[in-house]
């Protein structure tokens, strides 16, 4: 079943009897049983069901089936958002003690997660995306994940995943990769080698800002030990579920970060659309981004799909049917960079990405607010930058509101 087919009808319909088109919400915080021999077996994990909507639902599960389909994995995990989503991966791996090593090219927000860790006994390792030497000198005795993103955010660096993933299984260790700016129709990172894949459903998949939400995709390959995830030792006879068998009995049931069923159904219906909206964002995205340099090459447009980008060659030959639809420029300060974002009209000041509708940010004083400096710079985050998350409007359209844009800020 090919990508677009595969949005519209993988995953399972046998949730609806009556013929509806779409998987019905199941509003509700709990479900009755036939017997109380039943709700017990169900709550001891020894027969399937529903019994509590924090633990499970049906909306839910129908959103995790289909996206487990997507990325090519053995099963997924909705959660209450993107944050959810990898805080629960790690957790579910890591006690007090450990080390994570991460490409320091990364959404602000999830650095900040790695800072919170630290009041947990977890420390954390940055390193720059694709220097393996620094990966390896990184990499010691009490590492026990390494992390990355598909496609930085905001840096827009590109992840050689097949090489990152033949290093992490070279120490025996998991590599988990966000995949929140690419989704699996530029790519699957689970097959290329990837263990774990996380995506804040609240961008791309969604596609129209309507719902906060994340999902975490497990591929069951990865060989889990009890010496070194002692937290999965009672978890390793159910084989390929190890990993998602302890969440869903522990870490996720009782941190209570649950996707609802609405915001699920509302994942549903944006999900059906995201190869078509991800065609057009990919293509509008190269051709503003390559106007832009064209036109102003002061402006030092950064983008996958640029030969001049660093990440061009990776790109090409990782990611399929498209670069991406988040470019970056730099205004030259941070006050020509807020009257550039002041004066479009049809991009709207959001901190979201993947929405059908054109998206700015200044990243420096919003998304990586609470970054260190040297964070920031790691990240390719510049107090000039703005990231532009490119929608689904008419090209031309959008050529002219930057144009005008651009002008109006050449004149203050």
């Amino acid at each position: 079943m090919k990508f677009q087919t595969a949005v519209l009808h993988a995953g399972n319909k046998e949730l609806e009897k009556y013929g509806a088109t779409l998987p019905p919400v199941y509003q509700s915080g709990a479900f009755e049983q036939k017997s109380a021999e039943g709700l017990a077996r169900i709550f001891d994990n020894k027969a399937p069901g529903y019994c509590y909507t924090r633990v499970a639902n049906p909306t839910t599960a129908a959103f995790e089936m289909r996206i487990t389909k997507l990325e090519g994995g053995m099963a997924s995990v909705a959660c209450a958002s993107g944050m959810a989503a990898i805080t629960n991966a790690f957790l579910n791996i890591l006690q007090s003690g450990d080390e994570i090593v991460t490409s320091a090219s990364l959404y602000g927000g999830t650095i900040d997660l790695f800072r919170d860790l630290e009041a947990f006994g977890i420390q954390t390792n940055f390193v720059e995306n694709n220097n393996w030497g620094a990966f390896e000198q990184a990499i010691n005795e009490h590492t026990k994940l390494i992390f990355a993103e598909t496609i930085g955010n905001p840096g827009l660096d590109v992840t050689d995943i097949e090489r990152l993933a033949e290093l992490a299984h070279a120490h025996g260790i998991p590599l988990i990769v966000d995949n929140t700016t690419a989704t699996s129709y530029l790519i699957r990172p689970l097959d290329m080698g990837a263990d774990i894949v996380v995506n804040s459903s609240s961008k791309y998949i969604n596609g129209n800002g309507s719902a906060i939400s994340g999902i975490l995709t497990d591929s069951g390959r990865f060989k889990w030990t009890r010496e070194k995830y002692p937290l999965l030792r009672d978890y390793l006879k159910y084989g390929p579920m190890a990993y998602i068998s302890r969440m869903r009995a522990t870490i996720f049931r009782n941190f209570g970060a649950c996707l609802s069923p609405q915001n699920a159904f509302l994942n549903l219906i944006g999900l059906e659309t995201l190869g078509l909206r991800m065609e057009r964002q990919c293509k509008n995205a190269l051709g503003l981004a390559a106007w832009i340099q064209e036109h102003y090459p002061e402006a030092a447009v950064n983008f996958p799909g640029l030969k001049s980008s660093p990440w061009h060659q990776i790109a090409e030959k990782q990611l399929k049917n498209g670069y991406g639809g988040i470019f970056t420029l730099r205004a030259g300060s941070r006050e020509r960079a807020f009257s550039l974002i002041n004066n479009l009209k049809l991009a709207l000041k959001v901190s979201n990405i993947g929405d059908t509708k054109t998206l700015v940010i200044h990243p420096a004083s919003t998304i990586s607010l609470h970054s260190t400096q040297k964070q920031k710079e790691e990240a390719g985050v510049y107090d000039d930058l703005i990231r532009v998350s490119v929608g689904i409007e008419d090209l031309g359209d959008l050529i002219e509101d930057f144009r005008q844009a651009i002008e109006m800020m050449e004149k203050q």
